[in-house]
């Protein structure tokens, strides 16, 4: 799904690498050792967008004033802006960051900023090599939602985080209507028997 660079290998700094891998190696005796998806606190922005093994539905709902976009998985919802309001201070920040939309002709154009750094850029194991990666407060993310027609709309990432990438990077792929498809509910915390009996194991 990786467009630019053009070769598809994400630009990722050897010491976020090396971060990742030493995080990876401490006791898993402690929730915070854990990620975010694993905790049921958030699959993060970008990685709520990124399709998995399962439970994939997203719901798009469009007012004047807002975008919400409803994803199954951890039964997230992000409220996107389109009135032109400013990005939240610098000081205030979170999981999934701030995020403020605009068209663009047809393409809906959403910039985010402010995230606290704890989370991660991709938390599905389907990721590969780049589960884990931390994801910077520095991290600034450009998505563009086109409908190109009744059934499909494309979707693209433009991902910049200087404390972990040598350059900017993009994803892109498409994202198709299903009428029949239902949104199931994702209860997270009280299915998430993985984590404690993890945690009941001690340390590996």
């Amino acid at each position: 799904m990786v467009v630019d660079p053009p070769n598809g290998r994400v630009p990722l700094k050897r010491e976020a690498v090396e971060k990742r891998d030493a995080n990876q190696a401490l006791p898993s005796d402690s929730t915070e050792r854990y990620g975010p998806w694993e905790r049921c606190i958030t699959r993060g922005v970008p990685g709520v967008m990124l399709p998995g093994a399962y439970n994939n539905g997203h719901q798009i709902v469009q007012t004047a004033e807002y975008v919400a976009i409803h994803s199954e998985m951890i039964h997230e919802a992000r409220l996107i802006p389109l009135d032109g309001r400013p990005h939240l201070r610098a000081g205030v920040r979170s999981w999934t960051g701030d995020s403020r939309g605009h068209w663009e002709g047809d393409t809906l154009v959403v910039d985010t900023t402010n995230f606290n750094g704890k989370g991660w850029i991709a938390t599905n194991v389907a990721a590969g090599w780049l589960r884990g990666i931390a994801q910077s407060e520095a991290c600034h993310l450009i998505e563009r939602l086109t409908r190109v027609d009744r059934d499909t709309i494309t979707y693209e990432i433009t991902i910049d985080d200087p404390n972990v990438y040598t350059s900017s990077w993009k994803v892109a792929f498409p994202l198709n209507r299903d009428d029949r498809y239902r949104i199931f509910e994702y209860a997270c915390h009280e299915g998430n028997y993985a984590l404690e009996n993890m945690l009941r194991l001690g340390p590996r």
